[in-house]
């Protein structure tokens, strides 16, 4: 019989076929770590434990967590949602999990993974979002991306996508990176989203110290097709599950002078800014553009009715925007209306309407194809 083994057939193995074998498993090793810097630095930050940084924050009994404590799983049912919270207040910092969302009939559902100070800074708050939507049965999830600074509400920065695969059937991972420069927003190893800093933003770019929440809720009143579809709790509980959570940020008292924090904190954000993920590389540039040119469907850049002059931190690119109508939606569909809102914790949700989603659940421009989802899946990786 032929050998396939990688080294002599007997009983025994030479000393140089060990060598060889050293070497060989070596150089996987190497590769497999060479592999993970190259794909994401997102790999690099370590998981922690739900005790050693997030507390529960509302839903009593609504929130679940794992023995070994590295993963959570937090409910809405009939009565209440859930939601966590980070321990500490972060000035600066990268948030990241992964998140696996419910399935089946989730309409009137928001699953909330966010970084706020509004429990601080109640009338100047600032805010970065990743907010998922639930759909009726047959429908696929989307999301949304926000960013506040003092208090900006008035002045939304919405964008809205579909994603490239199921959210329900796996986990996958979601961040937020916020330094003084810049802010990205990621899927997997995916950028989606960046917001550059420029001195005409002033404090529309989020300044102070922020916590990191995830939430779970009824937002039955603008989710789903504009408040069209609600929460039928016939489905009820409803699970959004996390895990592998980290926190990569200077730990901060909120109430501290601004000056103080900004000194106390200015090495940890060099640090932070010196990190893979708060560069966006050429090839992972490419894997975001072509995100946004399959995935977006509305963007506040695009919008001109309601910024007939547009934000300072938009920057066209001028394929993206062929695709718009002047209402920030994709041409061949849908519409967009918004009222005001603050989401977050669960007494306040009478007040959540900031975005009302308008698209329709017929809405064609939105697709929930799932066919070709694993070759889509490799046309993102980076």
């Amino acid at each position: 019989m032929e050998n396939h083994l990688p080294f002599p057939s007997g009983n025994k193995i030479t000393r140089a076929s060990s060598l060889h074998l050293l070497v060989v498993s070596g150089v996987i090793v190497l590769s497999s770590l060479l592999l993970h810097i190259v794909n994401g630095s997102i790999v690099d930050v370590p998981a922690i434990t739900f005790e050693d940084g997030y507390s529960h924050l509302f839903g009593e009994g609504n929130l679940v967590r794992s023995d070994d404590d590295y993963s959570v799983k937090i409910l809405l049912d009939r009565f209440t949602g859930a939601g966590f919270i980070s321990s500490n207040m972060y000035q600066h910092g990268f948030f990241t999990a992964k998140i696996k969302l419910p399935a089946d009939y989730t309409a009137g559902i928001v699953v909330a993974f966010y970084t706020s100070n509004g429990d601080v800074f109640e009338k100047n708050h600032d805010e970065l979002d990743i907010e998922f939507l639930g759909n009726i049965r047959g429908r696929r999830w989307r999301f949304q991306t926000n960013a506040y600074g003092n208090g900006s509400t008035s002045r939304g920065r919405e964008e809205r996508y579909t994603l490239w695969f199921d959210p329900t059937h796996d986990f996958h991972r979601y961040s937020i990176l916020w330094t003084a420069v810049n802010i990205i927003f990621y899927v997997d190893d995916v950028p989606i989203r960046e917001i550059i800093r420029n001195e005409e933003m002033g404090g529309d770019f989020p300044a102070k110290p922020m916590a990191l929440y995830a939430t779970i809720w009824d937002a039955s009143n603008w989710a789903t097709s504009g408040g069209r579809y609600k929460v039928n709790y016939k489905y009820a509980p409803f699970v959004a599950e996390f895990k592998d959570l980290a926190l990569e940020g200077c730990p901060v008292n909120p109430l501290q002078p601004f000056q103080s924090v900004t000194n106390n904190c200015y090495e940890k954000s060099l640090e932070l800014e010196s990190r893979d993920y708060a560069t966006i590389s050429y090839k992972n540039r490419v894997a975001m553009m072509r995100f946004r040119q399959r995935h977006m469907y509305y963007s506040y850049c695009y919008d001109s009715v309601r910024y007939p002059v547009a934000l300072p931190e938009c920057v066209t690119v001028q394929s993206e925007k062929e695709r718009f109508k002047v209402t920030g939606r994709l041409k061949f569909g849908g519409s967009h209306r918004r009222r005001s809102r603050r989401k977050g914790r669960e007494p306040m949700q009478d007040e959540s309407s900031r975005l009302d989603d308008s698209t329709g659940l017929e809405d064609s421009s939105v697709s929930d194809d799932s066919s070709g989802s694993d070759e889509r899946q490799q046309q993102y990786e980076v």
